[in-house]
């Protein structure tokens, strides 16, 4: 969870690190009132936009599954959990917000929930991420295997497992975050015991091997094995629906590995392998920036979905048209009356379903 933590030299935190240090670049101290007006201003911002937009389309997918998809599939089951994973995500921005405009004001237990629901977002999202690419594994390369072991109960049951890791991964969110007064203004940040490296080298390391290094080893290895099974494979259906799992796949990577290579160099800084007061203030940046931009991934799901699943937008157009403000207003647009829901469809089989895409 991203916090500001004043000390003398007015510096940054992430939840991961805690710049508490003054460093002496010759004979001065190293000064960074800069990257606090920055954070002041850019972070709130950013976090404002990341929750209107996450929440707002998050919420149509959930609404689009439990209407019109009905969770008939093992993927169905994933990208529900998936669009509540982005929920938690974005639950705590606002706070976070408010906080770095002004200060934490909402107390200890606050802060301690809103770093672990944060964190559960987060790992729980990779999870599904990559459960998502094994589901996909299982339909095109292990096809025989893959009509009994894609099911709604065992999507259900991987999804409660994946939870329940994400959220037992997230404690350490839970334990150590804090809401401390620091030059009078309080901040939610993490306190680790007194010259205890070993926490504060370990949640990054977490982070970048729960969060980057194994869900990419795993990903890797799917789509691999898929790739060299659709060579030979003419079946368009299945390569639409593994087409967008893998761009789903390929934003995660492109929008959370800056910020873990960032974390990763701050390991390095934290244990004085690297320092200065020219490296901490990138680094600073860095983080702030980074940390955005991987923030705004979880917007774009609801968006890889629109733009490359056909009945995803036939869905969206169904249930606008079907509330009360597109009857009283648009019933003149000419849009068409009805669709046919999935369930309206009874004579395809599953495996054919999960082949498509939203």
């Amino acid at each position: 969870m991203v916090a500001l933590d004043e000390t003398p030299s007015t510096v940054v935190t992430t939840y991961f690190s805690s710049y508490d240090e003054n460093y002496d670049d010759g004979p001065g101290i190293c000064e960074k009132d800069e990257v606090n007006d920055f954070g002041s201003w850019f972070l709130p911002t950013c976090y404002l936009l990341v929750f209107l937009l996450g929440l707002a389309g998050n919420v149509l997918v959930i609404l689009v599954l439990l209407k019109y998809k009905r969770l008939r599939s093992m993927t169905d089951i994933y990208l529900l959990n998936l669009a509540i994973s982005d929920l938690f995500f974005v639950f705590a921005l606002p706070f976070e917000s408010y906080f770095e405009a002004d200060e934490w004001v909402f107390g200890t237990r606050l802060c301690k929930f809103f770093s672990w629901v944060y964190l559960t977002g987060f790992y729980s999202g990779i999870f599904f991420i990559m459960l998502m690419s094994i589901d996909r594994y299982l339909a095109v390369v292990h096809v025989v295997f893959a009509l009994k072991a894609r099911t709604v109960s065992y999507g259900t049951l991987t999804s409660l497992v994946v939870w329940l890791v994400a959220m037992t991964a997230s404690i350490p969110g839970l334990v150590f975050s804090e809401s401390v007064s620091e030059n009078n203004r309080f901040t939610c940040r993490p306190s680790y015991p007194k010259n205890d490296l070993k926490w504060k080298l370990f949640i990054p390391l977490e982070f970048n091997i729960l969060g980057l290094l194994v869900p990419f080893t795993v990903m890797l290895f799917c789509y691999t094995k898929i790739l060299k099974t659709l060579w030979h494979c003419r079946n368009e259906n299945k390569k639409k629906a593994v087409k967008m799992i893998f761009v789903v796949m390929i934003i995660f990577l492109l929008f959370w590995t800056p910020y873990n290579i960032v974390l990763f160099l701050q390991c390095l800084h934290d244990t004085g392998i690297f320092e200065g007061c020219r490296i901490s203030t990138i680094l600073d940046y860095a983080i702030q920036a980074t940390q955005t931009l991987s923030f705004f991934h979880c917007c774009l799901n609801p968006v890889i979905y629109f733009f490359m699943g056909q009945k995803f937008k036939k869905y969206i157009r169904l249930l606008f048209k079907n509330n009360i403000f597109y009857r009283t207003f648009c019933k003149p647009c000419g849009l068409p009356d009805t669709f046919h829901s999935e369930l309206t469809v009874s004579s395809r089989t599953q495996s054919t379903s999960d082949e498509e895409a939203l």
